[in-house]
């Protein structure tokens, strides 16, 4: 969401900060603007390059066409004529089915990554439909962030498909696979391609029990590789027994990983005391589902109000239900308004326990200005701090990751919230930044009156 400019600039010297931020902002507004004109070129060669061909009915012939194109243009540049060929196959797309969107950003108000998620959620749903997606796309874009924008358009355009979103997973589930894709340095990608939920939860749990081996090194432990396969980890990782773990989350990840696929448990684990084993295999994954219980009655019209898979977009109400049918873990049932969407109550008795049901339903996700990480990985923070007589009350608290939470602590940034959780943060230079929460769908929805009756029901006369 743009920022409200304050009238004057806030004393002590933030002057010259508040100019600095505003000739940055400008800036990126002209090298939006262009790109979107670099967009519009590039289109206008292809559609050059379509023209002057049209009598040409193979596809062989039409690609030829656009190479021709594309290589004059590579040479000038000293560029990869491929490279330039797809940059002019997506400006086509974006001229010729996203025009809002090109609009919008020849004018500054999206930036590249904007677009992008636009492009490439839209470009999934059949022609007809990308008008009205790309005149929604535009409305929303410049409120969001480009990951939060993702997430909004996933269920956009789930609700423009003309098929559900279970009948596409059923389809996409096919493609599930592992391959392995050489690198260099004696280096490899392994690649799964699995169901989001499944995805997202192998990562978090990797990402939780990356973090005990952290919490454990700084508390002075040494969080040293274990043998696994009898030696195969060590030996690959390079790390040895007599060394202090200094590897990072992302190579803990890695490394964990690896563990639990050759040795099915993580052996490189620092809690481990005597012969039993440590608390890292019992670390379970944890992801975020939104369940609209119209939904799940009625499956056929899931694309009007899908499952989320919060920080990630929709699931197939299937996926969903399975979940819910399969935890342990009590679920919350979240009261909204028919109409806005907006959060009203949770069903639950005990205060500590409500406040922390209602907080997981209204933010979803960490609530500084364009963060998606899900609220179940972030911390629940006093936005006027207990300590200077903040109350423990749903009217002052908000989900933070770790890193913005720092940030809110340690930095300038000041942050107020209003009615309906709204935080309003103000950066150091005086520029304030309204974080609202993502309402859920209304449950109430207006459809245009049917003068004519169901074949059905006969006429009164």
């Amino acid at each position: 969401m743009p920022p409200e400019t304050p009238s004057t600039p806030p004393p002590d010297g933030p002057r010259t900060r508040h100019a600095l931020v505003a000739e940055a902002l400008a800036a990126d507004a002209a090298f939006a603007a262009a790109e979107a004109r670099r967009t519009r070129a590039y289109a206008a060669l292809g559609q050059f390059g379509v023209d002057a061909n049209a009598e040409r009915t193979s596809v062989r012939a039409a690609d030829m066409a656009l190479r021709e194109i594309a290589s004059e243009v590579a040479a000038a540049q000293r560029l990869s004529d491929r490279t330039v060929q797809a940059h002019i196959g997506r400006a086509m797309l974006m001229v010729d089915d996203f025009p809002a969107t090109l609009q919008a950003w020849g004018e500054g108000a999206l930036t590249r990554a904007h677009v992008r998620a636009i492009a490439d959620i839209g470009a999934a749903l059949p022609e007809e439909r990308r008008t009205e997606f790309d005149a929604l796309a535009v409305g929303l874009a410049p409120r969001l962030s480009p990951g939060r924008l993702r997430s909004r358009l996933a269920a956009v355009a789930e609700k423009l498909q003309p098929t559900t979103l279970t009948e596409r997973h059923q389809r996409g589930r096919e493609t599930r696979c592992v391959r392995v894709v050489p690198g260099v340095d004696g280096m490899s990608d392994l690649i799964a391609t699995l169901p989001t939920v499944l995805a997202v939860g192998i990562y978090d749990r990797l990402t939780q029990q990356s973090r005990v081996v952290i919490d454990a090194r700084s508390g002075g432990a040494l969080a040293t590789p274990g043998v696994t396969g009898p030696d195969a980890v060590t030996a690959a990782t390079g790390a040895s027994a007599a060394t202090t773990d200094e590897r990072t989350t992302a190579q803990l990840r890695a490394d964990i990983l690896a563990d639990l696929l050759l040795a099915a448990a993580p052996v490189s684990d620092p809690t481990v005391s005597g012969d039993g084993p440590g608390a890292l295999g019992a670390i379970r994954a944890r992801v975020q589902v939104v369940v609209p219980a119209l939904s799940v009655v009625r499956p056929g019209e899931e694309g009007l109000d899908p499952a989320e898979l919060v920080g990630h977009g929709p699931i197939d109400i299937d996926t969903a239900r399975r979940i819910a049918e399969a935890t342990s873990m009590p679920w919350d049932r979240v009261i909204t308004h028919p109409v806005t969407g907006a959060v009203l109550m949770t069903d639950t008795y005990q205060r500590t326990a409500a406040i922390d049901r209602h907080l997981r339903a209204r933010d979803r996700r960490c609530r500084w200005p364009g963060c998606v990480v899900p609220a179940v990985r972030c911390e629940v923070d006093h936005t006027v701090d207990w300590a200077l007589g903040g109350t423990t009350d749903v009217a002052n608290l908000a989900h933070l990751c770790q890193r913005h939470h720092s940030q809110k602590q340690f930095t300038r940034w000041k942050v107020r919230q209003r009615a309906g959780g709204v935080l309003e943060w103000t950066s150091p230079s005086g520029r304030v930044y309204a974080d609202e929460p993502l309402p859920y769908s209304p449950a109430v929805r207006f459809l245009p009156d049917d003068p004519s009756p169901p074949e059905d029901e006969a006429a009164p006369f």
